[in-house]
């Protein structure tokens, strides 16, 4: 069926493409947010209902004959939190958390009278995370520090095979030609993180998705290859579990920050550039690590 998409000010236009009604039973409204560059296409379920959230995930991620993003992104009420988020990946995955995703929660929230305050809590697969909202001169959220929580360390937390209690530290893995030293964590959904000299000419597509699959990992992973600039700046390309290589990625950015702390690399405050944009990092005092970054509304429709 058609999808019509309402494209944001100062300019309109419908768009029809064609699109198989498999995931949905009715019309839905939905709005296209992405935060440093990963797009997701958000669904207010305040108000809108998704029967089949993997099914749809899938179709409107397509880029060709969908709406084109990451992943599907609900929007939900909360016994616990002012919002609830649920995250699906291109592939119909569901992931526990997203940080790029959770900030354009926070702006939506904002934005179109959920919630009312600047400090607000959201309920995600990772638990409960609070988040500051920063408006801009026209009253709309720009950015969004949130807080990510504990880096979870341990093979059985992350989780990975072996001794359970362990952690996961410059460690050897030999993926077809190449010997890396991985460091991996958990933040909400599981991380490695590898460092390499040239992240930009790095052959993402060859050894992410090996990474990802590998034995190691139960639950697959994210991998994140990491340029190391100085000790207060770094480049992240991130090969996403169940989506591919991204422009962003908040939680890989979040465990590239602890990774490069344990491994003495940079300070624990840090500027991470990624693909689609910066991400500002602290693993703070408290022991928690903070992310602060962009939000930006696409534009709006009905499927």
């Amino acid at each position: 069926m058609p999808i019509k998409l309402l494209v944001a000010a100062p300019y309109f236009c419908y768009v029809t493409k064609h699109f198989t009604n498999k995931g949905l039973s009715h019309n839905m409204k939905f709005t296209k947010m992405q935060g440093a560059g990963n797009d997701y296409v958000y669904v207010n379920c305040f108000e809108e209902t998704v029967a089949d959230p993997q099914q749809t995930a899938i179709q409107v991620s397509n880029r060709n004959f969908g709406i084109g993003s990451d992943g599907l992104i609900l929007i939900m009420p909360s016994e616990t939190a002012d919002v609830r988020m649920r995250m699906f990946n291109s592939d119909g995955s569901e992931s526990e958390m997203c940080g790029n995703g959770i900030r354009c929660v926070a702006k939506y929230a904002y934005d179109h009278g959920l919630v009312t305050k600047t400090e607000i809590t959201a309920e995600t697969g990772n638990g409960i995370l609070t988040l500051q909202l920063f408006p801009g001169s026209d009253g709309n959220i720009e950015k969004v520090r949130v807080n990510m929580g504990l880096p979870r360390l341990t093979r059985a937390e992350i989780p990975m095979k072996g001794d359970p209690s362990s952690k996961v530290i410059a460690e050897e893995l030999t993926v077809l030609d190449k010997t890396f030293k991985i460091t991996c964590a958990s933040m909400g959904n599981p991380h490695c993180v590898i460092f390499v000299d040239d992240v930009a000419d790095f052959p993402v597509a060859t050894y992410g998705p090996l990474i990802e699959n590998h034995e190691l990992f139960p639950r697959r992973t994210n991998v994140e290859f990491i340029q190391v600039i100085s000790r207060t700046e770094i480049r992240q390309r991130t090969w996403e579990r169940g989506a591919g290589e991204t422009l962003a990625c908040g939680t890989g950015s979040s465990a590239a920050t602890a990774a490069c702390v344990l491994n003495n690399l940079t300070e624990k405050c840090i500027l991470n550039h990624l693909s689609g944009g910066d991400l500002e990092m602290e693993w703070a005092a408290d022991g928690r690590i903070y992310m602060t970054g962009p939000a930006v509304e696409v534009f709006s429709g009905e499927i």
